[in-house]
């Protein structure tokens, strides 16, 4: 990581982009994460402090700030850098005590900061949403901006369809714990539960065990299957996505894609993208709930079911408008492009 951090740093140089090496010229660099968040700090240290890349610039995309490439103090050491940079790096925290933070030191060195949605950017602001971070990014908030994903809508489109890519993880930041409390009720509706997913071995126990005791109403594939999800994408009528917080999301994108109706916890980039059904103006996309909690899911649900079993034309309008947006890149790109512009001309 260390290597390929600095090797990107150098590679205008000597590698010619439309025939052309930028060398020293006017650039831009985008590092995703904290896996690549010393690229800022490499351009800084090497570059920029010594008279050379003056007029590059570097732009730090926040994912998912829960993982900042945390490490011993002692870390800072295999980093090659000039030893008052180390302040850049270090953080305390009363769990983790005195740590090397490689996010940290990115946030504090980059032109700009994009994070994937504009909840998402607020949340990470706060001390339970920025994991720590919280003190750093309102120090940098003035650089902090939120944009929405798109979505490959070539790839995700039900007109022209292929094969599509999907993931599903199990841990407890998806909210797979609310699931679990509300099966009961849930079975009790009427309804089939398919769930697909791969990560924790609990939760992957879990979800064998609910299709053992609900074999007629619940199915749980285990694992990752490129054709299984997007045959669950495709032919479900609603999406359950109970995260406890979610940087962006794409499965409701890919969801309203296909006329797919999200139930969501109103978390980040859900908070964002599904705006809440009302019923007497005939507008939303889907169901929100403001609270990670079982009672909150099971209302919101029911909520969802009822329109769905007994107000056609109204499921159908919330079918239409989710169809009908624009989730393709092209409206982030244009945000994209803004953030390279102001980081241009900040310096």
């Amino acid at each position: 990581m260390i290597l390929l951090c600095k090797v990107a740093v150098e590679v205008p140089w000597y590698v010619p982009c439309g025939g052309v090496c930028y060398g020293d010229g006017n650039l831009a660099f985008i590092a995703n994460d904290w896996h690549t968040a010393l690229l800022p700090v490499y351009l800084k240290a090497f570059y920029r402090d010594n008279g050379l890349m003056k007029y590059a610039r570097s732009v730090l995309v926040i994912h998912n700030i829960a993982h900042q490439g945390r490490g011993p103090p002692d870390d800072f050491l295999h980093m090659d850098l000039p030893d008052h940079y180390m302040d850049l790096f270090k953080l305390y925290d009363p769990v983790g005590g005195d740590h090397c933070n490689i996010f940290a030191a990115g946030i504090k060195t980059a032109d700009q900061v994009v994070t994937v949605s504009h909840g998402y950017a607020w949340e990470i602001k706060t001390s339970e949403g920025g994991w720590g971070l919280h003190n750093i990014i309102n120090e940098n908030g003035w650089k902090l901006r939120g944009i929405v994903n798109g979505i490959d809508t070539t790839e995700w489109n039900p007109k022209y369809d292929v094969h599509l890519k999907s993931d599903g993880r199990l841990d407890g930041q998806k909210g797979v714990d609310l699931i679990a409390e509300a099966i009961h009720w849930i079975v009790s509706q009427d309804v089939q539960l398919v769930m697909l997913g791969m990560g924790r071995r609990d939760l992957e126990d879990m979800l064998k065990k609910f299709e053992s005791q609900y074999h007629n109403k619940v199915r749980c594939w285990v694992g990752f299957s490129v054709r299984l999800a997007h045959r669950i994408t495709a032919g479900a009528d609603i999406l359950i996505m109970p995260s406890r917080f979610e940087p962006c999301g794409l499965n409701q994108l890919y969801a309203m894609k296909y006329g797919t109706i999200p139930v969501v916890h109103a978390v980040g980039g859900l908070r964002d993208t599904v705006v809440q059904f009302d019923p007497l103006r005939e507008t939303g996309l889907g169901w929100t709930f403001d609270r990670a909690e079982t009672c909150k899911l099971i209302d919101t649900l029911g909520n969802s079911l009822k329109t769905y079993r007994y107000y056609k034309e109204s499921w159908k309008g919330l079918q239409n408008r989710g169809m009908s947006q624009d989730l393709s890149w092209d409206n982030a790109a244009q945000h994209y492009e803004e953030v390279l512009v102001a980081a241009k001309y900040q310096w």
